[in-house]
């Protein structure tokens, strides 16, 4: 089963393109959905995060926007909170692979925000970008709710550059041009993969 690193910053259209990805036949993994499930009633990563930010649980799950307030701006609060997290995901991502192994899935598509910036990249079989002008960007953050461009300035430096990540990409998906033309290039991306000449970049010389 080839593993796909799908990634990209906000507001370029990642969740879209993970689902357009699923209905081309690949499996998806949505990290952010299991972070949603550790932080919910009963999930493994709230009584620890309570310990390690007193005041963050209400109702016997995670408030989200309280533990973003601990921890936006600083660093030494967010790599306490990655030492708690991220064990747990990877605990829940490998329970999820061998599921899916068993079920004869031969292409998984990992949903995965800070792919880069945590080093899952080197465990990929490919990696995705998913990208869009910065003018697009911002003009899509800036219409959620409660988003100001202070709030995405913080965001995005917490992330590396686009230009960056699409240097260091096998594919990029332009979602710049509507859903049509990003479909037909996660088409050919799927196409590609399963190509039997296509080299993991697991096995390239570093």
């Amino acid at each position: 089963m080839l593993r796909v690193g799908l990634t990209g910053s906000i507001g370029m259209g990642k969740s879209t393109t993970a689902a357009m990805f699923r209905e081309a036949g690949a499996a998806v993994y949505d990290a952010d959905a299991a972070v949603a499930a550790l932080y919910s009633p009963g999930g493994a990563a709230v009584a620890p995060l309570e310990a390690a930010f007193p005041g963050v649980t209400r109702d016997g799950a995670v408030d989200r926007e309280a533990l973003r307030q601990r921890v936006l701006g600083h660093p030494e609060a967010l790599k306490r909170l990655n030492a708690v997290v991220h064990p747990l995901v990877a605990r829940h991502r490998a329970d999820a692979f061998q599921a899916l192994e068993a079920q004869g899935a031969d292409l998984l598509v990992l949903d995965v925000p800070l792919l880069f910036e945590t080093g899952g990249d080197a465990k990929m079989d490919a990696v995705v970008v998913v990208s869009a002008p910065p003018d697009l960007q911002h003009a899509r953050v800036l219409t959620r709710p409660g988003m100001t461009p202070e709030r995405l300035d913080a965001i995005l430096a917490q992330q590396m550059p686009d230009a960056e990540k699409r240097a260091r990409a096998d594919f990029v998906v332009d979602t710049s041009g509507g859903l049509d033309q990003a479909r037909a290039q996660v088409a050919a991306i799927v196409a590609a993969l399963r190509d039997p000449a296509w080299r993991s970049r697991r096995a390239r010389p570093s």
